[in-house]
Order: structure tokens, then sequence, then C-alpha cells
């Protein structure tokens, strides 16, 4: 197998970026083997991120799609019970076995990324949901076997929290996606509130953008709402970890209006006391 070698190395490696970052779910107050689970997931899906997203000079979309291939061949072999070089796999073998990992939502991590190699642009919002199924839903699922409660009903839930979670982002990074040749805004959208893709390039928003990042904020916070029953449903470290990702989602809504829906100078990102009290009412609401 010679995935290894045919994988990226420099920007891309996973322990100089994984130890670098914070991880929303790993908490320092969950017990040690669960932030060891949780950050196994974190240094996989940034891995496959990266691999597929991370700029790197002279790395073509085909170099990157084959290296999304290789590393896909060396997860199926991990299910296959055969043993696997690359880090990141090694260092999550022990959580798949012990959480009994699927394998669907690992790959379509990867699939997220292939996709992102032919596609930047999304016509309409169900484009944009159907694709954040692949890029963020798999995370929320995984997580929930993490705990052990991957139950249909739950997953559905968590998929609305992860969709609004990763459309959160999108807001956020609008002029960075933009200047990569990518946009997240639902051209259906942009043209609604008459928004042109040149306006993505400006020192600030205009007064049509600033109304389309209002207006799909608002979509994301619904999203959110649909999802935030799932903080009740669990219990324990569950209920702790999983509500740490919901306050996080709402603290980005509060940092987006805080900028006036103006993420163009810089991405609006979220206080943590705002963060702390959102989780903190999270926590008093679901216990009761």
């Amino acid at each position: 197998m010679t995935t290894q070698t045919a994988l990226p190395d420099g920007p891309l490696a996973p322990q100089q970026r994984a130890g670098g970052e914070n991880f929303p779910v790993a908490l320092r107050m969950l017990p040690r083997a669960t932030r060891e689970h949780l950050l196994a997931l974190y240094r996989y899906a940034r891995f496959v991120d990266d691999l597929g997203d991370e700029p790197v000079p002279g790395l073509s979309t085909r170099a990157r799609t084959a290296a999304l291939d290789a590393f896909e061949a060396e997860v199926r072999e991990l299910y296959d019970g055969r043993p696997v070089r690359h880090p990141v796999l090694r260092g999550l073998a022990p959580t798949v076995s012990a959480c009994r990992l699927p394998a669907g939502p690992l790959l379509r991590l990867i699939e997220a990324n292939r996709v992102d190699q032919t596609v930047t642009r999304y016509e309409t919002v169900e484009q944009l949901v159907g694709y954040c199924s692949l890029s963020a839903d798999p995370v929320g699922e995984l997580v929930l076997h993490v705990f052990g409660r991957p139950e249909p009903a739950l997953i559905a839930r968590s998929d609305r929290v992860c969709t609004a979670l990763q459309v959160l982002e999108h807001l956020q990074d609008i002029a960075e996606d933009h200047r990569r040749g990518r946009v997240y805004l639902p051209a259906a959208d942009l043209d609604r509130f008459g928004v042109a893709e040149t306006d993505l390039a400006a020192a600030t928003a205009s007064g049509a953008l600033r109304a389309l990042v209002r207006f799909e904020a608002g979509r994301a916070r619904a999203w959110l709402d649909a999802g935030t029953p799932l903080v009740g449903a669990l219990h324990g470290w569950a209920r702790v970890a999983v509500g740490g990702y919901v306050a996080g989602g709402r603290a980005t809504l509060r940092a987006l209006r805080r900028s006036g829906y103006d993420p163009l100078p810089g991405p609006p990102r979220p206080r943590r006391r705002d963060i702390a009290r959102s989780w903190l009412g999270l926590m008093i609401r679901s216990a009761g």
C-alpha cells in the first residue's frame, strides 16, 4: 500500500495543525478517554478538509483528488481489518473499535472534499444542504456514536445542528472563500437580494449583501433551533459536549449581528463569554 507516500507532507501534516487549533467539543471537563476519541475524530476531519482545501503551491486538482482517493483506500483497509500506516488513521483506529464507528460518515467527509474540487457554486439552498450532508452532518453522527447514542431521531436533530453550523461558518468566511474561488451563498439568494459576486470582493458589505447575510443567518438560526432539542435528549457528558456545539452556533449568530452582518472586513468571531452564557443556559433548560 502506497497511501503514505501518495499524501502530501508539509502544510498538511495533521500533527502540526490539529495540535494548534481548538476543538470545540473536546472540553477540558470531559473524561480523558472521551476527549481522546473526539480529538481523533477532529484530526481525521481536519486532515481530510486540509487535503481537499489547504493552499499548497503546485498541488493541482488532479493531485488533490488522487490524494483523497488514496486516503479513502486506506480508510477502507482499516475497516477490512488490515494494518494502516497513515498516522491519522492509526490514531483513529482505537476509536473506530471502541465506539463502533461506521465507515459511512468517514467516507462522506472525504466525498465532500472531492466535491470541492469541481463544485464552487450552489444554485439553490437545497443543493447547499446536500453538500452539508457530506461536509458537516457526518461529524455530528460520529460524535453521537462516541457517546453511544446513534439513534435515527437523534441523528436527524444532529444533522440540523451541523448544517446550521456549516452555513454559519460559510457566512463568517465569505471573503476568504471568494478569494479561493468559492461561493457558498446560493445563487438564487444572490439574485433575490440583488447581490453580484463582485460585491463579495469589496472591503465592506453593501446594504444588499448585509440583508442577504442577515437572511441566511436567520435560516441557520431556524435550523439550529430545530436541532436544539437534541441537547435535552442526551444525558451526562454527551449533553455537555453537544451543548457546546449548539452554544458555539448561538454565539456565532450574535457575532454576525454585532458586525452588522458584514463579514467582509474579517470573520466575525464569537466571544468566549457568549459561548459560556449560551452553554450555561442550555444546561439549565435541558435539566428542567
